[in-house]
């Protein structure tokens, strides 16, 4: 297994370089292991970081099925679905969100969840 590091991501190159190396190596990572649950969701950010929605929600979604209690995957996923206009999926992720919260008693992330969830109704 394959652990991420800081090293991994020095700087080395330009921004757009250092997307691209990250990228490649977060891909190379997930290929190896794809349970590695801290190197796909570094991946669906990295994907979210350069605006690629599909693959963002695909990652994210892979992470919530194959770690449900993975908390993290829902907030961004359901933010993700907001920031696009998806706001009836962003609902139904963070609601998912809330009960993987509530499994692994996350009051903390909870409470961002119910927030985000709470804008969705305002809209």
């Amino acid at each position: 297994m394959q652990y991420l590091t800081r090293t991994h991501f020095k700087k080395r190159k330009s921004g757009a370089a250092v997307t691209a190396s990250r990228l490649d190596l977060l891909t190379g990572i997930v290929k190896q292991d794809p349970g590695n649950l801290l190197a796909r969701y570094g991946l669906a950010m990295e994907y979210a970081q350069q605006g690629d929605h599909d693959n963002a929600l695909a990652n994210f979604r892979a992470l919530m099925v194959s770690n449900p209690d993975y908390v993290a995957a829902y907030y961004q996923a359901g933010r993700m679905l907001q920031k696009i206009g998806e706001l009836q999926r962003a609902r139904e992720v963070f609601e998912q969100g809330i009960a993987a919260c509530n499994r692994v008693g996350d009051l903390h992330a909870r409470s961002e969840m119910e927030a985000a969830l709470g804008e969705l109704s305002g809209s």
